[in-house]
């Protein structure tokens, strides 16, 4: 039944896309900043190739400020169209002391001083670049971009948005081939429904034609694997009521992986934890793991499925070994999600959700732990995700006093969750000698 079920698909796929006839992209100003990044000088160097030995994180980049040029006003700080004090959704403040005047963007939120606190845009030239070279000089290797697939999918009613996350990918490309780190897009299928997944297909398309996403002859970033283009899908299998079939998510896949003219690429798939034995957080659908084993790459999501990493550390270690397993049986790689602490106060009012960091024990035990289970790599979730408080760049332990209430860093220097990264991806690489505390730098 699976085999049938499965040639069918591949038939739709193949035999029925529209996009598969007509190549040429359809105009639409929303695209029109995607062209190609300037070759280097001399000799262009391979695309990075697997990712087996590297750390890589989770980029956002959805995040942007009054003043910005979107005329998205603070979208992704603001909570209801308010950002104020009493009024926003992220839980850490950046830390902009090393930011440019033209980088950083004035609130109506104060320090305790009394001077104003500033945030950034994640589409400013400038800040990306910095943020890449931040990956460079602390050891991350690279980023997984984050592309909500709700902004292709319904393009149309938000072509502004669209065109300010398409400007995102260039600028991270970009930044990416400028400081030697390799980035590869990843799909969110979040706030999916079935119907959308026609035009999610023609956002994919028009990325893959207009922008030679993964084949662009002058992109010597984007990361392959096993000598195909790496695209993650994040969001399949989970059973937390998301309105898209597991059928469509595989239809989607597929094409990626088959479509003889935009597809050709390989694929990472963001899993629930409970995968392997589909429980916790997901599905029972019993062709969950037919459909995984399409996948080049299973990532499960780690985040706040453990809170206490010297109670549950075995646990752990048990986990990611018994999920390794079962991929290497498939031919599929494993890539381990490691988060360092958690916090929904202000995005939802949720303070039960709080995971504390401990001043970086809670991060580095995952490391520890990834390590004893004889992985190589891990995914760190996530770089600049300040709304669940899960950032590992640099965040300030001086943010805005009154109404709404922020994490700090704990009195480490800002830029300690980046050394740290960094230090974990040596450990995971066999360059330190394990050890079970942080030693300070």
């Amino acid at each position: 039944m699976t085999s049938i079920r499965s040639a069918i698909l591949s038939f739709v796929i193949l035999a029925s896309s529209v996009f598969a006839k007509d190549p040429e992209v359809p105009r639409n100003e929303a695209y029109e900043v995607l062209i190609p990044a300037s070759a280097r000088e001399g000799e262009r160097p391979p695309n990075p190739e697997g990712l087996s030995g590297r750390v890589v994180t989770g980029y956002q980049g959805w995040f942007r400020a009054e003043g910005d040029g979107s005329g998205l006003g603070f979208h992704h700080y603001q909570k209801r169209g308010k950002f104020e004090p009493g009024h926003c959704t992220i839980d850490l403040w950046p830390d902009l002391s090393e930011f440019e005047e033209d980088e950083k963007f004035p609130t109506s939120f104060r320090h305790a001083d009394g001077s104003v606190a500033h945030v950034f845009s994640s589409i400013h030239p400038k800040t990306v670049d910095r943020h890449f070279r931040w990956m460079k000089e602390y050891g991350i290797d690279g980023a997984f971009v984050q592309r909500f697939a709700t902004h292709g999918a319904k393009s149309r009613r938000d072509s502004r948005g669209l065109k300010w996350e398409n400007e995102k990918l260039k600028l991270v490309r970009d930044a990416a081939m400028k400081h030697d780190r390799c980035w590869v897009l990843m799909y969110d299928l979040s706030g999916l429904h079935d119907d959308d997944f026609d035009r999610l297909a023609e956002d994919w398309k028009n990325l893959r034609l207009g922008m030679q996403l993964g084949t662009d002859p002058n992109d010597s970033a984007y990361l392959h694997l096993k000598g195909k283009p790496l695209v993650a899908i994040w969001g399949v299998g989970f059973n937390d009521d998301r309105e898209y079939s597991l059928e469509k998510t595989e239809w989607f896949i597929r094409l990626l992986k088959h479509n003889p003219e935009w597809g050709g690429m390989s694929i990472m798939l963001g899993v629930p934890y409970g995968w392997r034995e589909q429980d916790r957080d997901a599905t029972d659908d019993p062709q969950l793991h037919e459909v995984l084993k399409l996948a080049d790459v299973l990532s499960p999501w780690s985040v706040t499925r453990y809170q206490d990493m010297e109670k549950e550390s075995a646990k752990v270690v048990a986990h990611q070994i018994a999920d390794r397993e079962w991929c290497e049986r498939e031919k599929i790689e494993y890539l381990p999600v490691l988060f360092p602490g958690f916090s929904w106060r202000n995005l939802k009012g949720d303070e039960e959700s709080f995971i504390s960091r401990r001043k970086g024990e809670f991060y580095w035990q995952q490391f520890v732990a990834t390590a004893a289970a004889g992985n190589r790599s891990a995914y760190l979730a996530m770089f600049d995700e300040i709304d669940e408080a899960t950032a590992i760049f640099k965040c300030t332990n001086d943010p805005p006093v009154g109404e709404s209430v922020f994490q700090t860093y704990e009195g480490l220097p800002s830029d300690h969750y980046l050394w740290l990264s960094g230090e974990g991806g040596r450990l995971l690489r066999g360059e330190l000698p394990r050890r079970e505390e942080v030693v300070e730098p």
